[in-house]
C-alpha cells in the first residue's frame, strides 16, 4: 500500500512539475532530467530507454539509449516505410487490391478483418498497420511485399540502421523475454531511423508526406507521448505493446509549432512475465526528455 502511494505521489509530482517551465541552462536541464528519469525508473521497477533529438539545434536527451528493448508493434512504422519504398521502385501500387482469407487474421486485426470478402488495398493495409496496429495487415504486407521479417531487417540495413532486427511474425514477436535479442532495437536507433526515413532521402517527397500523415492519424497513442506535449504541438507516433514483461513503447515525431521537428523513442520493459505495462510511465519519461531539451519552450 505504501509503495503504491509513493508511486502515485511521484507520478503526480512529475505531472505537476514538468510542463516545460525550466529556466536552467541546457546542462542543468539535462542533469535534472537524468535524475528524474532514474527516479521514475525506480518507481517503474524495470528499464526505461529514452532518446530525443531536436533536429533544429541538435540538442538531445538520452538514457539507456543504446540498450536493446523489444520492438513490439513499433516495427510497423518501418514496415509501412518499406512498402512505400517498394512502390517507388514500381514493384506494385498502393492501389493494388490484396485478397486474403481468415487464416491471416491474428488477434487484433480490426481493419483487415472488415475486408475479408472484398480484399483491401495495399494503402489501406499499410495505414491500418500504423494507425490501428493491425496484426493481420502487418503479416499480410510482410508476406506479400516485404519478404518477411528478414526482408524488413534487410530494408532497415539499407537505410543505415545496424541495430534493428525483426526475427518473427505477429504475434510471436511479442514474447519480450529479458535478454532475448530477437525482435529488438535500441531507442536511439529507432528514433534516428524514423528521422532518416521520414525526412531523409529514403522516400520521395510524396511518400514522406504520406508516412507522416499516417503517423499523425494514429489512434493508439493518446495516453503516451501525445499526452506529454503542449497542446499546440503536432505529434505523429507508433506505439507498441507486447503484453508480457510490462513491455510497451512509443516512437514519435514532434512538431513544436512551426519549428523543426524532433524525434523521440521511449521504450519500457520489466522483469516478470506477468508484469503489466504502464502508459503513464511512458508519458512521464517523454515529459522529462522534452523538458530537458526544450526547457521553458512554450
Amino acid at each position: 500500500m505504501l509503495k503504491k502511494m509513493r508511486k502515485n505521489a511521484i507520478i503526480l509530482s512529475f505531472s505537476l512539475c514538468l510542463p516545460f517551465a525550466s529556466s536552467n541552462s541546457f546542462a542543468n536541464q539535462e542533469r535534472n532530467g537524468l535524475a528524474q528519469i532514474k527516479e521514475l525508473e525506480t518507481v517503474f521497477g524495470g528499464r526505461i530507454g529514452v532518446y530525443l533529438l531536436n533536429t533544429e539545434n541538435g540538442k538531445e536527451f538520452s538514457y539507456r539509449q543504446n540498450e536493446r528493448f523489444p520492438l513490439c508493434s513499433s516495427f510497423k512504422v518501418f514496415l509501412a516505410a518499406s512498402v512505400l519504398k517498394k512502390t517507388q521502385d514500381k514493384s506494385f501500387s498502393l492501389n493494388d487490391t490484396v485478397e486474403y482469407s481468415d487464416r491471416v487474421m491474428e488477434k487484433h486485426s480490426p481493419v483487415s478483418e472488415k475486408y475479408l470478402e472484398t480484399g483491401a488495398s495495399v494503402q489501406t493495409l499499410a495505414m491500418a498497420a500504423i494507425q490501428y496496429s493491425d496484426n493481420g495487415a502487418s503479416n499480410l504486407l510482410m508476406e506479400r511485399y516485404v519478404g518477411g521479417p528478414e526482408g524488413l531487417t534487410a530494408f532497415m540495413r539499407s537505410t543505415g540502421d545496424t541495430e534493428f532486427r525483426l526475427d518473427r511474425w505477429e504475434l510471436e514477436l511479442n514474447s519480450a523475454i529479458p535478454g532475448d535479442k530477437r525482435d529488438t532495437s535500441t531507442p536511439k536507433a529507432v528514433a534516428m531511423s524514423l528521422k532518416n526515413i521520414a525526412f531523409g532521402s529514403v522516400l520521395d517527397a510524396k511518400n514522406k508526406a504520406l508516412l507522416q500523415d499516417w503517423l499523425q492519424g494514429n489512434t493508439t497513442g493518446n495516453a503516451r507521448v501525445r499526452a506529454a506535449v503542449p497542446d499546440k504541438w503536432v505529434v505523429g507516433d507508433k506505439t507498441g505493446t507486447c503484453g508480457f514483461y510490462g513491455t510497451a513503447n512509443d516512437v514519435a515525431i514532434l512538431w513544436p509549432d512551426s519549428n523543426s521537428p524532433a524525434v523521440i523513442a521511449v521504450y519500457t520493459t520489466r522483469t516478470n512475465q506477468n508484469d503489466k505495462h504502464d502508459e503513464t510511465i511512458i508519458k512521464n519519461a517523454a515529459k522529462i526528455a522534452i523538458n530537458a531539451v526544450y526547457g521553458s519552450y512554450k
